[in-house]
């Protein structure tokens, strides 16, 4: 459950906000001018954001999945949607790292199908108690289908050969009309224990990164096995959702050649089950990694290798006229692109367990709005990939939500956008960055301080940020925020904050010692302090000539949230 928020307690009042000890505000960064614009609207504020995933499963109904998955379920007005490898899987069902099974299907003597839902039911049974839907992935390949099936179960660690989980699983299927035919149960079966409606709300598709080793299959039998997938959900459920291709990279010139044929077969190839042209699409995925090294020491993200692969990704979709307005899942977006790669072994994965991460994350997420609204095409999620990692050592550095059970700073940044909705506001784009800026060039001269703002009936609420790739901890910017368009002469503002004091429980561990073995009373006390906090109680402010300002300093790689409310 969510602990009860409580508010920041290192503060003084300036105006209505905190203004830190003045050797903080000595320090050289510029004054920056924010100006929010109520009266332009640029467009609905889609939860984008909504949408989590993870390789391990058998994860999901763990203890302390379960209570990450009720944390993230109560995010968000909406319901969330996740996404999970490995569904279809043969195995256990026991959790490892970059494995999972569900053991659905086996085969007889005489190989007929054995078909066994028990762990998947126990999977997404977890998802549709908290109100959660899933993107139910069609894959792996189970072993008695496999094409290859030996080696199949994999016993990966960090520090080993990541190729080294490309085992049995990964392969074709040895016949495509009993693996059709496994869909098509599974699909029935979930219409049987959740019923039509429900599954009609679920994103069916086949498979992850098919353009890389995920899948040992060529680009054509991923198609085939497309067609003969998309064909039995649809005989199932002709009003189920299917999508595809999930292929990563696609600023990469091979991934672009997978991407564009996979999308001229749906529009115009020859069906390998009707024989007729074109296949079922109903939305299209892809993923989109930044690539973060080690640079003098210190952590240097790179957003912008990133939002060039969004941007990739949607020019190819913009340029099927017959496929533009469906619906894009960006199913995996994130800093780089190995979740259980551990920060011990791999240093520049140190930006995990602090706010780097959150900031990263509030910054990118504004920007693939204005990328898609640049390219005319239908965003509509983007997948967070990170989760948890069931008894593991306290903040290890995987790229997870919570560690044993307490939240990380990133979390706080999902739960600042699930308190933003109706429609995106201009923010005056006289900054030192915008989308097109950071895309070419990433943050590597003057911070990027901006900011993301919504506003509906009631309320308006604008998330400020201040990011540099460079993961160095500077001093406070004076920031001012202009909010025009205002219609009433009073307001409440709140204000939240991730940042070295607030909503942080690594910095909190870190002043424990960094225990590996922390008391009751020490985890108590990391939990609440990996809850979002208030800077300052509410406060009432007027609002003059149809504006508000308010001027507080933010510090470096830092993210605030202000809520104003009519």
């Amino acid at each position: 459950m969510i602990k009860k928020i409580f508010p920041g307690i290192f503060s003084v009042l300036l105006f209505f906000f905190l203004i830190k000890p003045a050797e903080a505000q000595n320090q050289t960064q510029k004054s920056v001018t924010i100006e929010v614009d109520l009266n332009v609207e640029k467009g609905p504020a889609k939860p984008i954001w909504a949408w989590f995933g993870y390789d391990e499963p058998n994860y999901t109904y763990m203890k302390d999945g379960k209570e990450l998955l009720t944390e993230i379920s109560q995010l968000s007005k909406v319901p969330v949607y996740v996404r999970a490898h490995s569904m279809l899987v043969t195995g256990d069902g026991v959790a490892a790292l970059k494995w999972g099974s569900t053991n659905v299907y086996t085969e007889d003597k005489k190989g007929n199908p054995v078909y066994d839902w028990t762990i998947v039911d126990k999977i997404f049974d977890t998802y549709i108690e908290r109100g959660m839907r899933p993107i139910a992935q069609i894959g792996f390949m189970p072993e008695a289908l496999s094409s290859k099936p030996q080696p199949y179960r994999h016993f990966w660690k960090p520090g080993d050969n990541y190729n080294d989980i490309y085992t049995g699983w990964a392969y074709p299927p040895n016949d495509y009309k009993k693996f059709a035919e496994l869909v098509f149960q599974w699909v029935k079966h979930s219409i049987e224990r959740y019923g039509k409606e429900e599954v009609e709300t679920w994103y069916w598709e086949l498979w992850n990164e098919p353009n890389i080793s995920y899948w040992k299959g060529t680009t054509e039998e991923y198609i085939k096995l497309y067609d003969y997938s998309a064909d039995a959900v649809k005989r199932a459920l002709p009003t189920a959702k299917i999508g595809g291709p999930e292929v990563t990279g696609p600023n990469w010139d091979v991934s672009a050649k997978f991407f564009r044929t996979f999308l001229d077969h749906v529009v115009s190839g020859k069906n390998y089950v009707t024989g007729k042209t074109g296949s079922p699409l109903d939305f299209i995925t892809f993923h989109a990694k930044g690539n973060p090294k080690v640079v003098d020491g210190i952590v240097r993200m790179d957003m912008g290798t990133q939002l060039r692969d969004i941007d990739k990704g949607f020019e190819i979709v913009a340029s099927y006229p017959s496929l533009k307005n469906l619906p894009i899942i960006i199913g995996e977006s994130d800093p780089e692109g190995c979740a259980a790669c551990s920060e011990d072994l791999h240093p520049q994965n140190a930006y995990r367990n602090g706010t780097m991460y959150a900031v990263y994350t509030a910054a990118s997420f504004a920007r693939k709005h204005e990328l898609a609204d640049a390219r005319g095409v239908n965003l509509l999620g983007a997948v967070t990939w990170a989760f948890e990692f069931e008894d593991q050592p306290w903040f290890r550095g995987f790229r997870d939500l919570a560690t044993n059970g307490v939240d990380k700073p990133v979390l706080n940044v999902f739960r600042m956008f699930g308190m933003m909705d109706g429609n995106r506001v201009e923010v005056k784009q006289n900054l030192a960055y915008n989308f097109e800026k950071l895309k070419k060039e990433s943050v590597r001269g003057d911070r990027d301080i901006n900011a993301f703002a919504t506003k509906n009936n009631q309320e308006a609420a604008i998330m400020v940020w201040n990011y540099h790739d460079d993961n160095k901890f500077t001093g406070d910017a004076p920031v001012k925020v202009r909010v025009n368009g205002l219609t009433t002469r009073r307001v409440r503002i709140e204000h939240y904050r991730i940042d070295q004091e607030h909503s942080n429980a690594y910095e909190v561990w870190k002043k424990m010692g960094s225990p590996q073995k922390p008391t009751a009373e020490q985890i108590s006390l990391l939990e609440k302090a990996g809850q979002l906090q208030t800077l300052t109680s509410p406060q009432w402010a007027n609002v003059k000539n149809g504006e508000l300002q308010l001027d507080y300093p933010l510090p470096g790689q830092g993210v605030s949230l202000l809520k104003i409310i009519w």
